[in-house]
């Protein structure tokens, strides 16, 4: 199989006639095989996955990753809700908070989801709402990793409880007699040495004894999924490493009955999908030639928010002819911003109006951080099922959408 979705010519064509342009469209089967890769992680009875929501929400895929044996974590209350739409039940959902309010404490709380504070203040928070009961903590491990200065979640940045403060989330425990039940952590997002990862894990196994109530160490992921070529990541050399570590742990500790969970957004959803837009225009500024498109970052904000790559294709409408001509280009969306911009000097295949530009790698941070800035329609969301249908799972925006809410 395939390591990512991959479009024929006329299939891509017949989809964006079919559903319109842009189109998101993601292939079941690899998301399928992107879950038993992670879910073979861990070879351990008390080993459990968890899906990061926060990737990619839709109800349709989630369903198919509980199907695969995940867990998922939420960030908010509308991930809660999303995820019970999809048919996850409190005990396989788990929120991973950062500040956040007391009427979300309440949603999860209510909702018998257990949740991790991410500071002494909202651990503080928790016992004064609801004292006696049981809680995580989110730690911070002391180092990070990460694509992007913007992505990295250990070491200097906002999240997490610093290890020499465990005395204080201690005593802020007893005070509320509340009971420590899980620890996570999390080092960044689209690592593909997982060096620092695996040492950040040997940290948190190390101070692992500090909670004497811990039912859920939660390692985290960030695993990554290569965008440019690199070498993928040694998931196996990675297995191998990890199990030893948490073999050696529990011989050490004396097989105490701890569930062990990993998280995953990104390797789970990146590659099963692929973005299509259409050829809008094209034009030359100052000897630099831009293909327009409607792949505006309303569509897909990563190549503006973090400068991330992603390879792109082109799906011709003439009839091949001979070896096709090629030419470097800026794709270029339709927003109103000078710096949207998809990819930069990209050798394509000559293009005309109406082309289809395929952006590969699409399914991660993709639709999830889609917006209607520039009043844009958000696109639709089709998959391609295992027996090959094409199943639309989200319609594309209409007008009145921009009117849901208002108040004249």
């Amino acid at each position: 199989m395939a390591e990512q979705i991959e479009l024929s010519n006329e299939q891509a064509l017949r989809l964006v006639d079919t559903f319109g342009s842009p189109l998101y469209v993601y292939d079941e089967r690899i998301l399928r095989k992107r879950c038993r890769d992670l879910r073979s992680l861990l070879p351990l009875p008390d080993y459990r996955p968890l899906y990061s929501v926060k990737a990619n929400s839709n109800p349709a895929l989630l369903r198919i990753i509980r199907e695969e044996g995940f867990f998922v974590d939420a960030m908010s209350p509308g991930e809660i809700y999303l995820e019970e739409q999809a048919g996850f039940q409190p005990e396989e959902i788990f929120m991973v908070t950062n500040n956040i309010s007391d009427e979300e404490i309440r949603y999860a709380a209510e909702r018998g989801i257990l949740m991790s504070a991410d500071s002494l203040s909202q651990l503080e928070r928790f016992g004064i709402l609801y004292p006696g009961r049981e809680i995580g903590v989110r730690l911070n491990p002391g180092i990070g990793a990460g694509h992007d200065e913007k992505v990295v979640t250990g070491g200097s940045c906002k999240f997490g409880i610093e290890y020499e403060k465990i005395p204080e989330i201690q005593k802020t425990a007893k005070a509320h007699d509340l009971r420590i039940v899980a620890i996570n952590q999390h080092v960044g997002s689209l690592f593909l040495d997982y060096d620092t990862f695996l040492e950040a894990c040997r940290r948190m196994l190390a101070i692992a004894p500090a909670f004497p109530d811990l039912r859920i160490i939660d390692f985290g992921g960030g695993y990554g999924v290569p965008y440019q070529g690199e070498a993928r990541l040694d998931l196996s050399g990675l297995s191998r490493e990890l199990t030893e570590l948490v073999r050696g742990f529990l011989a050490e500790c004396g097989s105490p009955d701890i569930r062990f969970y990993t998280e995953s957004g990104r390797y789970i959803v990146a590659e099963c999908c692929e973005l299509l837009g259409t050829v809008q225009s094209r034009k030359e500024v100052a000897g630099v030639r831009y293909l327009g498109t409607d792949l505006g970052f309303n569509v897909l904000i990563r190549p503006v928010l973090y400068d991330a790559w992603h390879e792109a294709e082109v799906f011709s409408r003439r009839p091949a002819a001979g070896a096709p001509e090629y030419e470097l280009v800026q794709i270029a969306g339709n927003i109103c911003e000078s710096g949207d911009i998809l990819a930069r000097d990209r050798r394509l295949p000559v293009t005309c109006h109406g082309d289809v530009i395929g952006i590969k790698n699409a399914g991660a941070y993709g639709y999830s951080m889609a917006s209607c800035y520039n009043s844009r329609l958000r696109p639709a969301e089709v998959l391609l099922t295992e027996t090959g249908e094409a199943k639309l799972i989200r319609r594309r925006d209409c007008l009145e959408d921009l009117m849901r809410g208002v108040v004249l």
